[in-house]
């Protein structure tokens, strides 16, 4: 299974938004994005700039001068795919540059791959540029390249990540993110503003606001006026009139004053927390805020607010030293928390991270038991949840339009990585980005079906 969703690859690009005319001569470069959102933003911002330089974007390898690949390196399976991503493009095109967070190990990269044009590490876009310039010299025609008003985008046109700020302060064991990506480093408000108001200028129905730590925006300023300067930025995003959806978010205190705005309709009821774990021991040996407990007494205080709200979180199973009474903890846990949306990882070791060194490393055979073990408790609650919103009425955006149904998401699911709703009667007249309401008709493990009302 891919450890890298979503991935676009030149042969997925035709659902982005591509200019698609290309001149006589002009200089064409293929991409491939591997990795979370924010390195999809990544792609987007590089594709965007050479884009203004002048040069096509190609969807496939064949009609590329070079095609750039953005790595993944979170993982060991993670980095494994990104070389072979950048096999397969050396292949078929046999020009490639490797960006993105596997780049910040060029000789890792280069002891596979020798025959690569250049390596760059992640977010280094200057650098990206120059090495496209030596590989593919630009060849601007300023009456006839014309660039989107919103950039080049990888995502369908409804819908669109924004990134509001880089790097990290967290220092957890497992994750060597800080290290290839740096400390936190907030994009000043005016700039996210002006980025999203583009993109619903340009027909953004969506905006997924999405960083390492989307709760910490703005703290990372010393003259900052606002403590939590997250919130007024969420509650000006809510002036556009687009969903906003906010992912990546620590359950820091202030986090609860966001929920007011969900609930008057500001932003999504929708939170993105990464709880990694609920026992005390194993989030200690993480180097995470022990505090399962009062997590707890959190989410409760959100759902008093925002009864609608929607919790999306992910796990860890298997991290050095998990006994089986300390992953008991986290099943009973979950019972308590009742989470709508859980995503769940085998623990793996990643060159660099502090975890490799704890003793007692779980076995793959107790690792797999366990995310078994997990996966069903996950999938009995969201079968629960989502069997109670059969006959209820929701609000759903349009996703895609084949002959046999049209695939939404609820305000209660994010693209890629949560579920859907289908309506396959009565559809012939919706387009992607229609944004309808819907009677609940039938449920799934993690599925919905409805009319449309």
């Amino acid at each position: 299974m891919s450890q890298n969703p979503p991935n676009l690859r030149p042969d997925l690009a035709p659902k982005a938004t591509l200019p698609s005319d290309r001149r006589a001569g002009q200089p064409t470069l293929g991409m491939v994005s591997l990795g979370c959102p924010k390195a999809l933003v990544d792609s987007e911002r590089i594709l965007t700039r050479l884009r203004a330089e002048g040069y096509g974007i190609s969807a496939d390898y064949a009609g590329a001068d070079a095609v750039i690949v953005n790595t993944c390196g979170f993982l060991d399976s993670a980095k494994a795919e990104s070389l072979e991503a950048i096999g397969e493009a050396l292949a078929e095109n046999g020009r490639v540059i490797v960006t993105g967070c596997l780049g910040a190990e060029p000789d890792y990269i280069r002891e596979h791959h020798p025959r690569i044009l250049a390596v760059t590490g992640p977010h280094q876009y200057e650098q990206v540029l120059d090495a496209v310039h030596l590989a593919v010299p630009p060849d601007p025609d300023p009456f006839i390249d014309l660039m989107p008003a919103a950039g080049v985008k990888l995502t369908p046109r409804h819908y669109s990540y924004l990134k509001i700020s880089e790097g990290c302060n967290h220092k957890c064991k497992f994750c060597i993110i800080p290290d290839m990506r740096g400390k936190l480093q907030s994009r000043p408000a005016r700039a996210v503003l002006r980025e999203a108001e583009k993109l619903v200028e340009s027909g953004v129905k969506e905006l997924l606001v999405i960083s390492q730590d989307t709760s910490a925006y703005g703290t990372d300023w010393k003259d900052r006026d606002a403590k939590a300067p997250i919130l007024e930025l969420a509650r000006d995003l809510g002036q556009f009139g687009a969903w906003v959806r906010m992912h990546y978010v620590y359950p820091y205190p202030h986090v609860r004053e966001l929920i007011p705005l969900m609930a008057d309709g500001l932003v999504l009821p929708y939170l993105d927390i990464p709880f990694q774990h609920a026992h005390p021991e194993t989030l200690k040996r993480m180097a995470r805020p022990a505090a399962a407990a009062r997590t707890l007494d959190e989410i409760a205080a959100w759902r008093e607010i925002c009864p609608d709200i929607t919790l999306r979180s992910t796990f860890i199973v298997g991290y050095p030293g998990e006994t089986e009474a300390e992953f008991q903890t986290l099943l009973d846990w979950m019972d308590e928390a009742q989470l709508d949306r859980v995503g769940c990882f085998q623990y793996e070791n990643v060159a660099g991270a502090r975890s490799n060194a704890l003793p007692d490393h779980v076995p793959a055979e107790v690792k797999q038991e366990r995310w078994d073990r997990f996966m069903e408790k996950a999938q009995a609650i969201s079968e629960a949840k989502l069997a109670a919103k059969v006959g209820t009425r929701l609000q759903v955006i349009v996703d895609l339009v084949e002959e046999d149904a049209a695939t939404c998401r609820t305000m209660a699911d994010a693209p890629e990585i949560d579920g859907n709703l289908f309506i396959d009667d009565d559809f012939d007249q919706l387009s992607p980005g229609d944004i309808v309401t819907v009677e609940v008709d039938e449920a799934g493990e993690y599925d919905l079906w409805g009319r449309l009302v």
